[in-house]
């Protein structure tokens, strides 16, 4: 019996196109489906219901646009999310208290009478707001790390909506 050798990169690759395959189509099709106006998925939080309708309050005040951004609800679409700028931006309202808040050492700022609890991230800032009846999240992509705008742009409704709790 004789033996056909096949150069290395031939035989390494020869019993796999057909493993491969599967991985192929679906990657193609991921890149099919995707578009840059498709919406960002977030998690939905599930407060209690005095908070839900505070949530829900806020998400009518919320803005059109924050730091130049159209308005992009990531999905799933609730009443206790919203987005700007295919998700360079999203509120979540009603989130559940961030462990780092105990901390006395926390990073926090001030935005036009909201009091936020900063986190530094890779992808970008994540800020909370304090002394409010619920927690609103604000996560932003990296090019907002020094960029205060968007936290003064929806300070407003959030003041009108949420009440402090001091």
């Amino acid at each position: 019996m004789t033996l056909s050798r096949r150069p290395p990169s031939r035989r390494r690759l020869s019993g796999r196109p057909l493993l491969c395959l599967p991985a192929v189509i679906l990657l193609a099709a991921m890149a099919g489906c995707s578009s840059t106006d498709a919406s960002a998925s977030v998690a939905v939080p599930h407060p209690p219901e005095p908070e839900a309708a505070l949530c829900r309050a806020l998400h009518k005040e919320l803005p059109k646009t924050v730091a130049y951004l159209d308005r992009e609800d990531p999905e799933p679409r609730s009443e206790l999310t919203a987005g700007w700028g295919d998700a360079a931006i999203v509120l979540r309202c009603g989130v559940p208290r961030p462990e780092r808040m105990g901390d006395a050492q926390a990073d926090a700022v001030e935005a036009d009478g909201v009091n936020w609890m900063l986190e530094e991230r890779d992808s970008g800032p994540r800020f909370t707001t304090t002394y409010r009846a619920t927690y609103v999240e604000v996560t932003m992509g990296a090019r907002f790390a020094h960029d205060s705008t968007p936290l003064a742009q929806l300070a407003a409704p959030v003041k009108k909506t949420i009440p402090s709790s001091l």
